[in-house]
């Protein structure tokens, strides 16, 4: 089959969070499957465009309302993500660093999304699959379907997966002009809420519904920012696909960003030597476990609990640990996390800001990662972490819930039921007894290790789903 997935982000082109790492994996496992995936994602004005080489495969032009812009299609030269990498190029709107967060995201991937199946047209391409992810993407189906300059992509089957039901892309109806033709009588497959909605718009079109895992779908079900009966009404086109890991990338024994390397048998070793590096360059102690928290400082990460958290438990354990916080995000939550290196500095420090290499050192260095997550849909930091021996400490939501099994039921992570200090502090507790029981600490890990959360399976999943729709 030949699949094209768009996206907004991919891993390493453009990486705002997890959505980057699915579709820099999948594609790639899909293809090893046999099959023919392709990745398209805008062109951003960012380090990946500007160090590698593309071919210009196609130009041409598309309007958005009053507006006209010129884009070009371009291919990555060589290949070096394991699927066809094509970037969409409209300088105007895209010839930016960043992803998100502009005024005018609106216009942006909407001229985006047209300039995709433009290009389609124009050349004549039928693939089998279109695989869009989130909101960004969500209004293909809905033009595939319905606007008069695609009817000929019509009998496209259209697949969406949803990274994060709390994010939609709505904008409001007097941009209704971007939209391409169509017939007034289909207005209806746009709106939800008494605006374009572009995430509604692709639960309503999209021939299959997905969710990055199964958990997730139940919970989205009664938690959608407003989506709820809509996704109920859809429920019989969905399922929960359990997100996978690239373990080429994720890899003890081979990541390149490691001090030093490990595997299952050897991970004591390992993990010291980079726990070790760590500790110097943030003046922690190797002695003391060494909590850690990586990601978006976000309320969906429960990150804004962050601070008090951390300072509650350092307070209630002045001697007994280590933490060491990673991520951006929140300005107050930056602001609260870094005002806590006055007071407990030799135990504690943060880095503010995004460092791909630092996180892979800390997930092989750290003895336990916090995800106090509210929303988690799949989340990929807890797979991370049990793949090089670090325990996750994790609520019990979305796919945290369908990954991590908590020691007291033979598990490998320790679990809690709320997003709350109470519930992290005392998890915290736990898992500094389980630091100092030696022999258990290890068979914890090493059983993290062997858990095998790769995308093999995952790609086939999905391949399952997209033949059950040419059928």
């Amino acid at each position: 089959m030949e699949i094209y997935h768009i996206s907004a982000e991919c891993y390493p082109v453009a990486k705002v969070g997890g959505l980057a790492d699915v579709v820099g994996a999948l594609p790639k496992y899909q293809n090893q499957l046999g099959h023919y995936a392709k990745v398209v994602v805008p062109g951003y004005d960012n380090k990946f465009t500007n160090e590698n080489t593309f071919d210009t495969v196609h130009q041409g032009q598309l309007k958005l309302g009053d507006f006209q812009f010129s884009y070009s299609v371009l291919k990555e030269k060589n290949n070096q993500l394991g699927f066809e990498l094509y970037l969409i190029a409209i300088p105007e709107l895209f010839d930016r660093p960043n992803v998100y967060s502009y005024e005018d995201d609106s216009e942006r991937f909407m001229a985006f999304q047209i300039a995709f199946l433009n290009w389609l047209t124009e050349t004549n391409q039928y693939p089998d699959i279109l695989h869009c992810h989130d909101h960004h993407t969500g209004l293909i189906p809905f033009m595939v379907q319905n606007a008069y300059n695609y009817q000929q992509l019509k009998s496209i089957p259209t697949v969406l997966t949803i990274h994060n039901g709390q994010y939609q892309g709505r904008f409001g109806f007097d941009k209704l002009n971007y939209v391409p033709d169509f017939h007034p009588s289909k207005i209806g497959f746009l709106e939800w809420g008494g605006t374009i909605n572009p995430l509604a718009s692709a639960i309503k079109c999209a021939w299959k519904i997905t969710t990055v895992s199964p958990s997730y779908l139940d919970e989205i079900s009664n938690n959608a920012n407003g989506l709820e009966n809509l996704l109920r009404y859809e429920r019989t086109k969905s399922l929960g696909i359990l997100n996978g890991i690239d373990t080429e990338i994720w890899n003890a024994k081979t990541d390149p960003m490691l001090i030093h390397h490990f595997s299952d048998k050897d991970f004591k070793k390992g993990k010291n030597k980079n726990k070790a590096y760590l500790c110097e360059q943030f003046g922690l102690d190797i002695n003391k476990p060494l909590f850690t928290f990586i990601g978006r400082l976000v309320g969906e990460k429960g990150a804004d609990l962050l601070p008090e958290i951390c300072s509650t438990a350092l307070y209630q354990n002045p001697s007994e640990i280590n933490i060491l916080i990673l991520g951006s995000g929140d300005t107050n939550v930056e602001s609260g996390l870094t005002s806590l290196q006055h007071f407990y500095g030799g135990n504690y420090n943060v880095y503010i800001g995004y460092n791909e290499k630092l996180a892979h050192i800390i997930y092989a260095g750290a003895d336990f990662l916090l995800m106090p997550s509210r929303v988690e849909p799949c989340g990929l930091n807890q797979m991370y972490a049990m793949r090089y021996g670090t325990i996750p400490i994790v609520r019990r939501t979305g796919g945290l819930r369908d990954t991590v099994l908590d020691i007291g039921d033979g598990g490998f992570g320790i679990c809690h039921d709320n997003a709350s200090i109470f519930d992290v502090n005392y998890s915290i507790t736990r898992a500094i007894d389980l630091f100092n029981d030696n022999k258990k600490f290890d068979e914890v890990r090493k059983t993290a290790m062997k858990i095998d959360h790769s995308w093999d399976k995952v790609a086939t999943e999905y391949c399952n789903v997209y033949q059950s729709l040419k059928n």
